[in-house]
C-alpha cells in the first residue's frame, strides 16, 4: 500500500478527501493516496473532524489515536495513526485492504 508509511509513533496514511459527498466512503487508491469521500463541508474544520471520526471507525481504533499531521487546510492530508505494535499495524492494514477490495 503506497499510501501507508512507517513513523516513529506508528504509521502515516496519505489520504485525499473529497468533501460534500452524498455519503461517507473509502473509495480506494488515488495515485499515492487513499481517496475518501465525506459528507461534511470543508468549513471550520468539519471535514477534518469527520475524516478522523470516519477513519477511526473504519479502522477500529479510537479517535484519540489519530491526528492530521499535514494538510489540515488541503484535500491532501497525512494522518498519523498512533499504533506501535506489529500486530496492531497488521490489523489496520488488513482493514484498509478489506475496504479497498469491497469498493
Amino acid at each position: 500500500m503506497m499510501f501507508i508509511h512507517p513513523h516513529p509513533k506508528g504509521m502515516v496514511m496519505k489520504v485525499f478527501v473529497q468533501p460534500r459527498s452524498s455519503k461517507n466512503l473509502i473509495v480506494g487508491p488515488h495515485g499515492d493516496t487513499l481517496k475518501i469521500k465525506l459528507t461534511a463541508p470543508p468549513v471550520a474544520g468539519e471535514a477534518n473532524r469527520l475524516c478522523i471520526k470516519f477513519l477511526a471507525k473504519c479502522l477500529g481504533v479510537p479517535k484519540s489515536s489519530m491526528e492530521i499531521i499535514s494538510g489540515a487546510n488541503s484535500r491532501n492530508k497525512q494522518v498519523l495513526i498512533h499504533e506501535t505494535s506489529v500486530e496492531g499495524k497488521r490489523k489496520i492494514r488488513g482493514r484498509i485492504q478489506t475496504f479497498i477490495d469491497t469498493n
